[in-house]
């Protein structure tokens, strides 16, 4: 470091001995150069006019020390140092080879940041890409530079100038493109490299050689570099200026290239959106199950229609799992009175609005929507009118002159996402680098992509609907009581048979609409249509998860949520408020939201009993064991298990595990629970929770039970006294023992409930499941999973 030094001392010293020499400007450059010399280290660039002059200033130090003068001989002493530096960072090589060290550019001390934006500006986002264009300034015109780096500089828009720069004035000579993996012991897995040999001068025309070595460890990397496998010689370097962003797509043929500039882009067919960001989706976002349905807009309404309406939860986009065509119609957004409360959300500090990107014009159109993080293929689906969207959940609006279907057949076919992976290589793509896609908008091809679309679009809404976490979810597709059949097997087979043909018919649709746009695009040589079974976002037929799933709406029909008279939601209110016990002629709903599942039977209605009465209204009595037997074979029946233990099993040990994962851990069916003995076990129905549900829960159902087993133990250690052996007796002392627990247990939970029960708690289902599943203490199961961290929403 430099600090310390008296330019002005220096520069008189050396001005008295032989001024002709150098200036004392040229002395103040080399230290101010070198002021924070250990913190920009061989970044430093030595100036031109210091540079012209650092072939003379050693000799002059010389003759300061030679003048005799103590402080100058000091200060020649100091300058010394400096002058050699320079000398080194102004030196250029015929080769410079480097492994750079790496430090992104919010990670960079604030000196440094500041330089590299000042010397390095189209470098400045990371250390190692500043690195290397400190090396080619470094190199000869004739010279080259080889050097080790992540390979973000390849793909990421922050990097496009600096590639542009090495295009222009560089000769970049080949590249492998190692990927994870290839130095094991230093990086593991995290880190994806680049190999690479630039020239400094640039040579027009010249065609560089990539290798794709990716795959595989360090071994196999090795063994494919020096087999030739993976090599790619396709592009000239002038043509990656033709690919958007300058992307060093390397596996690009020229024709592809050419479609970027022959075709209009993307951006002429659709209108993309980024959508809104609350700033709290904790407070401002539900799952549509959690709060009242009334609330809820389902209908397909025009914007301004939809101010008007006073529903307060309306429907949103939030990108999501990768279904395509349909899906994901999970999340509402707090909408009310034209979303004033997220309007005026604003920092406690500063009174700063937090929330931003309404979209206002955009609301409740239709359109396409997909997750901002891909993967190997996009995954676009239709989103029905009357909703609005948000930032991961981005929203594409098809222009007067195309179809939306069409749109989303093109976005969800293989030359969509081949070309995508060009421009955009990592798992996140940006809205620019999807609108720069090369877009064929002839009308043959668009009325047949179109018709396609629609296709795929009904049969996976169909799919999407059977499940119970759609809004269009009407009923279970194997238990209908109209089906013909007696048999839940047979009903069984039947959807599996209906769902097979619609998976045979996606897959056959999806190769269509490939194969119409791997022609349109002239893509024969690159891609085929071939669809593999994983890209299929249908649900599979799985006997034991549809009986699980069977389990879920049968407790959904007993709690009032559905009915076997009636499809879809029936009652989703709050507070128990109209309730019409009418409504489920065929299968009564439960009285009061309250289904037990003890491990015992000691309750008429407990939720095993209950699958028994719906499996006889759906099925009738005849099957009835038969359809017991097949159910209880499908969730897993152990040795010794009669079906009823086996369902009771089950519903008492997973169901509730099962409930929390499809509703996302967001339940509607609350497991009151004891605790670890499993004395007493309750589901209860959210939506028709009122304020004297505890009261209920402990008098119909608490209290009961712990007479009953009070009386049970009483029994037993009257039988164990009479027993005639001592194997008998101490069988019989055990299952004493292990009631006596579940007594303590229970006798402390009544305690417990009895003191929620006083406080008659209410909710409010605006404020969602998490909130409100934290207000009854350790009286619920899992309390943990469901109310969670800060920063789980």
């Amino acid at each position: 470091e430099s600090k310390g030094l008296s330019v002005d001392s220096i520069a008189q010293a050396i001005n008295s001995v032989r001024a002709e020499l150098v200036e004392a400007h040229v002395i103040r450059q080399l230290v101010e150069t070198f002021e924070h010399a250990k913190t920009f280290g061989s970044l430093i660039q030595i100036p031109y006019a210091l540079k012209t002059q650092l072939a003379v200033l050693p000799q002059v130090l010389a003759l300061v020390k030679q003048s005799g003068e103590l402080y100058a001989s000091a200060a020649a002493d100091d300058l010394l140092p400096l002058v050699q530096q320079a000398q080194v960072l102004a030196m250029q090589f015929d080769a410079v080879v480097a492994n750079p060290p790496y430090m992104g550019g919010n990670s960079m001390p604030a000196q440094l940041k500041q330089f590299a934006l000042a010397s390095y500006p189209e470098e400045k986002n990371d250390l190692y890409a500043a690195m290397l264009r400190r090396a080619i300034i470094n190199a000869r015109s004739t010279g080259f530079v080889s050097f080790v780096t992540m390979h973000m500089w390849m793909y990421i828009s922050a990097f496009e100038s600096m590639r542009k720069r090495i295009i222009g004035q560089n000769t970049l000579v080949n590249l492998c493109h190692l990927g994870a993996g290839a130095f094991s012991e230093i990086s593991g897995e995290v880190v994806k490299t680049a190999a690479f040999v630039f020239q400094s001068a640039h040579v027009n025309g010249y065609l560089p050689t990539f290798f794709n070595l990716q795959s595989g460890d360090e071994e196999k990397k090795s063994s494919d570099l020096k087999g030739n496998i993976g090599r790619y010689q396709r592009l000239k370097l002038e043509d990656f200026y033709r690919i958007p962003a300058t992307v060093m797509s390397y596996q690009a043929s020229p024709m592809v290239v050419d479609l970027f500039e022959s075709e209009a882009s993307l951006a002429s067919a659709i209108d993309v959106r980024e959508g809104m960001t609350t700033a709290d989706n904790g407070n401002f976002l539900r799952m549509w199950w959690e709060v009242n349905s009334y609330k809820v807009g389902v209908q397909d309404l025009k914007y301004e229609d939809a101010k008007k309406s006073n529903l307060k939860w309306w429907r949103y986009q939030k990108g999501g799992e990768g279904n395509r065509w349909y899906g994901n119609n999970e999340y509402v957004v707090n909408w009310l009175n034209d979303g004033a409360e997220i309007r005026k959300f604003s920092d406690v500090t500063t009174g700063r609005i937090r929330s931003h990107n309404y979209n206002d014009t955009y609301s409740c159109r239709d359109g396409a929507t997909w997750s901002t993080i891909g993967g190997a293929s996009l995954a676009v689906r239709y989103a029905p009118p009357g909703g609005l969207f948000d930032t991961t959940g981005i929203m594409g609006f098809a222009r007067p002159d195309v179809a939306v279907d069409a749109l989303i057949a093109f976005l969800n076919s293989k030359p969509a996402s081949y070309l995508l992976q060009l421009v955009s290589p990592m798992l996140r793509f940006k809205i620019n680098q999807l609108i720069s896609l090369p877009f064929v908008k002839k009308p043959h091809l668009m009325e047949n992509a179109m018709k396609m679309a629609r296709e795929a679009i009904n049969i996976c809404k169909l799919d999407w609907d059977e499940r119970e976490i759609s809004m269009g979810f009407e009923k279970l597709m194997f238990a209908s009581t109209n089906s013909g059949s007696d048999a839940l097997q047979i009903d069984w087979k039947k959807s599996d048979s209906i769902r097979a043909n619609r998976f045979g018919y996606l897959i056959e649709l999806e190769e269509k609409n490939n194969q119409l746009f791997i022609d349109a695009y002239g893509l024969q040589s690159e891609l085929s249509p071939e669809v593999p079974e994983s890209q299929i976002t249908l649900a599979r037929t799985d006997r034991e998860k549809d009986c699980q799933r069977l389990i879920s709406y049968a407790i959904g029909c007993m709690m009032g949520r559905y009915s076997l008279d009636e499809p879809g939601l029936i009652y989703a209110h709050a507070g128990n408020v109209g309730f019409e016990p009418g409504r489920y002629a065929t299968f009564p709903a439960d009285a009061d939201g309250i289904v037990p599942i003890t491990d015992e039977l000691w309750f008429a209605d407990d939720a095993c009993s209950r699958i028994r009465e719906f499996l006889r209204a759906v099925w009738g009595p005849d099957t009835l064991e038969e359809n017991m037997t097949w159910l209880a074979e499908s969730l897993g029946t152990k040795a010794s298990e009669t079906p009823d233990e086996t369902i009771r099993r089950y519903i008492a040990d997973k169901f509730f595990k099962d409930h929390l994962q499809t509703y996302k851990k967001r339940p509607i069916y609350w497991l009151f629970s004891s605790g670890k003995q499993g004395a007493f076990q309750a589901l209860v129905y959210l939506h028709r929770y009122f304020d004297g549900t505890l009261a209920r829960l402990r008098a119909e159902y608490v209290v009961p039970l712990t007479g009953k087993i009070q009386s049970r133990i009483e029994m037993l250690q009257k039988d164990a006294a009479a027993a005639s052996s001592t194997a008998a007796r101490n069988k019989l002392a055990k299952e004493v023992e292990k009631l006596k627990k579940k007594h303590v247990e229970l006798l402390a939970y009544d305690e417990q409930l009895r003191h929620y029960a006083d406080m008659r708690i209410t909710l409010d289902l605006d404020d969602g499941v998490k909130a409100n599943y934290g207000k009854f203490g350790d009286l619920l199961d899992s309390v943990k999973v469901v109310t969670g961290g800060a920063g789980e929403d």
